[in-house]
């Protein structure tokens, strides 16, 4: 089960994420993230391309819970 600690945050490198959690790809992809943003932070690389952070990085947690089967529920 996924912790709170796995949260996928903006700091990140996008290259580490999506080795990671390689289920992440096709949303990177979806945001339009080339191949030369994969050394940048997460936040760096939304910034380049004209993304929103929080919209990523929602889509990117998303991506991990849904594949390993973890739904997020309202509190």
């Amino acid at each position: 089960m996924l912790q709170f600690t796995d949260l996928v945050r903006g700091g990140e490198v996008v290259r580490d994420i999506k080795q990671k959690y390689p289920e992440t790809t096709a949303v990177f992809d979806k945001f339009a993230l080339r191949a030369s943003c994969d050394d940048c932070s997460i936040e760096m690389s939304a910034r380049k391309v004209g993304a929103s952070l929080e919209d990523l990085l929602v889509e990117v947690n998303k991506a991990i819970y849904q594949i390993r089967g973890v739904t997020a529920r309202a509190i």
